[in-house]
């Protein structure tokens, strides 16, 4: 246990982050989409508000599964960073199991949810689910938390190291299955504003291990809510998925995949401005394609 949380933290201080493998590279292009061609989902959350009412906060739902819904509550400007866009974070997490009751855990004066919304997934495959968060600590800036259930309680997990510092953040790129195996893995970006390393977690007896790390990433626009500037998608229908997310400047669109040898990137495709919108998976296998929405107002889908 004590290795994994010391490589995690290496990661987070940019220490272990590898290039990326070389590999041969497939043949994506962009074409620019008009307004017609641009769903609304690309520049726009469609998610439901929190209940809380925190700003920018959104309340995370479950088709199945024992929890249906998780947010975050109980407002506080205790942790000055401002990171998404205002100084206002969660102080609490809500989760809402299938019977509708919901359950509460209240966080230490030191400590905020610094994140728009939590995620629910079931990530070692047990059929019982978990709800990942981004918790950051007052002085030791950023992690990755994981709850869950423990009877009518709601219960930490396991989290990773904090960055080390105050005002360090990470964002989660994407929880998909991206190895083999019954369960799913937390693709993160670590310091995405000042050298991002891209790191995928996999989760397990209420431990986290850091599987492979790269460098040369990077998913948020510093001082934007939007979070969703990565996407999972299977794009060669073998069951596992491949992850799309922006390079270290977001002017190009990178897509990378997890091996036993690293992460392999499959494609990098040039942009005209830095994404700063969701990316969008759609279709599968020879089929899928990625849309991105650009800081100059623009919108380009991505494909073979």
């Amino acid at each position: 246990m004590k290795s994994h949380c010391a490589k995690i933290l290496m990661l987070l201080l940019g220490i272990v982050a590898l290039a990326p493998v070389a590999y041969a590279q497939e043949s994506w292009t962009a074409t620019r989409l008009n307004k017609k061609q641009v769903t609304p989902a690309l520049f726009a959350e469609t998610r439901p508000a929190a209940p809380s009412g925190i700003p920018y906060m959104l309340k995370a739902e479950a088709a199945s599964g024992d929890i249906v819904a998780a947010w975050y509550s109980q407002p506080t400007t205790r942790y000055d960073h401002g990171v998404l866009g205002d100084k206002i974070e969660g102080g609490a997490l809500v989760v809402q199991k299938a019977n509708g009751r919901t359950y509460n855990y209240r966080l230490s004066p030191l400590e905020v949810f610094e994140d728009i919304a939590p995620r629910i997934a079931d990530l070692d495959g047990d059929g019982v689910s978990e709800v990942v968060t981004i918790l950051s600590s007052l002085p030791g800036g950023a992690s990755i938390a994981i709850f869950g259930m423990n009877g009518d309680t709601v219960e930490k997990l396991v989290s990773t190291p904090f960055i080390g510092r105050p005002n360090r953040w990470l964002n989660i790129a994407a929880i998909a299955k991206f190895g083999r195996g019954a369960g799913k893995q937390i693709a993160f970006v670590a310091t995405p504003h000042i050298g991002g390393n891209l790191g995928f977690l996999a989760y397990g007896n209420r431990q986290l291990a850091l599987v492979k790390t790269a460098s040369g990433f990077s998913n948020h626009k510093i001082g934007s809510p939007e979070l969703r500037l990565g996407a999972a998608a299977d794009i060669d229908g073998d069951g596992v998925s491949e992850l799309a997310l922006p390079g270290n400047d977001r002017k190009s669109l990178k897509i990378v995949r997890l091996t036993s040898d690293g992460i392999k990137t499959l494609a990098s495709v040039s942009l005209p401005s830095p994404i700063d919108k969701a990316i969008i998976a759609e279709g599968t296998g020879k089929a899928t394609t990625f849309t991105v929405g650009l800081e100059n107002g623009s919108a380009y889908k991505i494909a073979r």
